[in-house]
């Protein structure tokens, strides 16, 4: 009933099914348990399609949906019928679900440390707390926190902010969302390079601009090519969205392409670039982190974004910012003021505390960092040993992004045939019991991508589980 529902309320003259990729596999559905659906009577849904269009001339379509019981249209905004919901999250939040029914699933699809909070920041956020650290602070952040983020621009990244010209946020997430929505406007591009993290095109989508995809190849380090980046810009081009090192391929920008990158920016008045720099304490030598902002020429043009949820092991403080030109962050500011005001005011004394680690997080950071160095260096090797799988070694973050396409094509028996990066992930669920998320949802079908926030243990068992599930399925090849 409830998919019968769904699909009655459609949006957009291509009459798209919404329900598509959600009835293939339970694993990568989004959840539409607490749909009311048991209250109504099949019989007293009727529904009423026309087309219509709107101000802009624009066609589209209307949907009303009748129910003689409750009186209760169903429809929803057409921008968030072109939104797609985020897959990493749904993945996660159903293998949680088996796990929590007794399913021993290795969980290898979230984008989050495995660590605690460190104890000085955790520390920090109890006693704010305790000494009544508990009420709004100004929109953009406290005072004290966004002199230490200027302080820390300035000392490890080489571009400098007043307070005034940063917003904090709750998370790094909102900054970007924020940011998107200040300077586009509809019929606007937004540029992304893939891979892209899962939430970029549809921050384009919320903002009524239209994502532009570069492909990059895993030969490339799925590094951006500047001639096509040069090739793509166009008069409606408004930004470009960068991620270093990146999620979900851990790729690193060296400074050069960078600077190549700058040059070309630097042509069009229009073009503005989001730097996503979450992950930039994450970094394995001898790569090295450059902030775009710190290039020559590109400070007036860059908002650069970055967090505490990666390199602090703070995902669940939910703390981000935004730096760059007032005249833009004072727009984010104004959207955040009339969206969440604020981010937590205890979440911001642990911040200031994370920032007083010392230089890139000192120590407490740099144990994390050795970490994921040792458990990448492990896993790079074992599926080196997989004939036909194709590796980028990660230079950054917490990822793998592994071309696992040369098993596409092949059957499984009592699962059929695998077709793509989602029925590879269905069946390493099914058969191997390892989430792992599609590649498809990172705009490269070709790859799966694999978290290594967990401990070795953990990933020498997820290893084991692939391997054996990939063995049955070249198998099953031969036979």
């Amino acid at each position: 009933m409830a998919q019968t529902l769904f699909k009655t309320t459609t949006c957009g003259i291509s009459f798209h099914d919404q329900t598509r990729h959600l009835s293939r596999s339970l694993s990568f559905s989004s959840s539409l348990s607490t749909f009311p659906h048991r209250t109504m009577d099949m019989n007293a849904v009727k529904c009423v399609v026309g087309v219509d269009q709107n101000r802009r001339g624009r066609l589209i379509v209307k949907s009303k949906t009748d129910f003689d019981e409750l009186g209760v249209d169903i429809s929803l905004s057409p921008r968030v019928n072109a939104v797609k919901p985020s897959r990493t999250v749904a993945i996660t939040d159903q293998a949680t679900a088996l796990v929590q029914a007794g399913v021993p699933v290795i969980r290898l699809a979230a984008g989050e440390p495995d660590f605690d909070t460190p104890s000085v920041i955790a520390e920090a956020g109890i006693n704010a707390i305790r000494e009544g650290h508990t009420r709004y602070t100004p929109n953009a952040g406290s005072l004290e926190l966004r002199q230490a983020i200027c302080h820390k621009l300035k000392e490890e990244n080489g571009i400098s902010y007043t307070p005034d010209q940063v917003v904090i946020s709750n998370g790094a997430k909102q900054s970007i969302a924020q940011a998107v929505l200040a300077v586009c406007s509809p019929g606007d591009e937004v540029i992304v390079p893939a891979p892209f993290w899962v939430s970029y095109p549809e921050m384009a989508r919320l903002a009524d601009a239209t994502p532009v995809i570069l492909p990059t190849s895993i030969s490339d380090d799925f590094l951006l090519d500047p001639k096509l980046l040069e090739a793509t810009i166009t008069e409606r081009s408004r930004l470009l969205i960068l991620c270093s090192p990146s999620n979900p391929t851990g790729s690193v920008y060296p400074k050069k392409l960078l600077e190549e990158i700058a040059q070309i920016v630097a042509k069009h008045p229009r073009l503005l670039v989001i730097s996503d720099e979450i992950y930039e304490h994450i970094i394995y030598a001898p790569a090295t982190h450059t902030s775009f902002a710190s290039l020559p020429g590109m400070w007036d043009r860059t908002l650069t974004v970055n967090g505490f949820s990666k390199a602090f092991a703070m995902t669940g403080w939910r703390l981000g910012y935004i730096a760059g030109p007032k005249h833009f962050i004072a727009a984010c500011g104004k959207i955040q003021s009339q969206l969440t005001s604020g981010a937590s005011s205890i979440s911001q004394k642990a911040g200031v505390a994370a920032l007083g680690l010392g230089y890139a997080g000192g120590e407490a950071v740099s144990i994390m960092v050795k970490a994921f160095r040792e458990r990448r260096d492990y896993l790079v090797k074992s599926f080196r040993e997989i004939d036909g799988v194709k590796i980028s070694e990660p230079k950054g973050a917490f990822y793998l992004f592994i071309d696992f396409s040369i098993y596409y094509g092949r059957e499984a028996e009592g699962f059929g045939k695998i077709e793509d990066s989602e029925s590879l992930c269905r069946y390493l669920l099914e058969k191997g019991q390892v989430a792992l998320v599609p590649g498809s949802a990172f705009g490269d079908d070709t790859c799966i991508r694999i978290s290594y926030a967990a401990s070795l243990p953990t990933l020498q068992a997820a290893v084991e589980r692939i391997k054996k599930s990939l063995i049955s399925l070249t198998s099953a090849a031969l036979v």
